[in-house]
Order: structure tokens, then sequence, then C-alpha cells
């Protein structure tokens, strides 16, 4: 059997599946709290890690890719911020050097700011025997 049609069995196995669970109001309740409970989380963990370097984005669509199975409004608001992300990210690769270094300025920026709010600096500073003032969680996290 080619990719293809072993793609198209399991996609009408899952069909079928899915809607024995819609038959059945208590198992169909409870799938769609745990796909919303699980896609939520994974929405907010992309969502913290978007100022980051690495996958933050990407995250935030497989959480809201998670949802769109159950939930029409994530249908829209994937469809939404897909289009939004490709049109962000184009103006982005349109612009000067200039640009490109302030938004990894920027980057930077948040990053160190929030390692310093949760006391990773003061920590790693700890490690290697540096202990400044300055290096402290100013809202008490780490310490």
């Amino acid at each position: 059997m080619s990719e293809g049609g072993r793609r198209v069995l399991l996609t009408r196995r899952w069909a079928r599946w899915r809607d024995g669970l819609r038959e059945r109001r208590v198992a169909d309740l409870v799938y769609r709290l745990v796909v919303g409970v699980v896609g939520l989380l994974v929405l907010a963990v992309g969502i913290v890690a978007i100022p980051y370097p690495g996958p933050g984005w990407a995250i935030v669509f497989v959480g809201l890719a998670i949802l769109a199975t159950e939930f029409d409004w994530a249908r829209r608001m994937l469809a939404y911020a897909r289009r939004r992300y490709d049109a962000a990210m184009d103006w982005f690769k349109q612009q000067g050097l200039w640009v490109k270094v302030l938004g990894a300025v920027f980057t930077v920026a948040i990053t160190v700011l929030t390692l310093w709010l949760v006391g990773v600096l003061d920590w790693a500073g700890e490690l290697v025997n540096i202990e400044h003032e300055w290096l402290d969680s100013p809202i008490g996290i780490g310490a």
C-alpha cells in the first residue's frame, strides 16, 4: 500500500472513531475538554516562548492546531494568525540591516530581562562565585 493510501486509511479510521465519540455525549464532552486543556496549555507555553530565541511561534501554531481539531473559533484564529505571521515575516525580510539588528537586540534584551526577573542570572553568578546585588531578582524569585 502506498504512503498516500495508508494516510487515507488512517484518516478514515480516525474519523470513524471520532464520530463514535460524538454519538456518546459524555465521551464527547470529556474528549473536547481534554483537547481544550491540552491545546490551551501548549498555546500558553508558546505565547511565553515567543520572545525567546527558538520555536515560540511554532508552539503557538501547534497549540492552535490542537484546538482547531475541535473548535471552530480556534480554526479561524489559526488561519488569521498564520496570515498575520506570514505578513509580518515578509515585512521583516524586506527591511534593512538596522531593523534586523534592532530585532535581535530586542530579543536579547527580553531574554536577559526575564532571566534576571526569575533569578537565573543570580543563580548563574553564584555558580562561578560572582555575587552582586544587581544580579538578584527584583521580585524575589529564585532567591
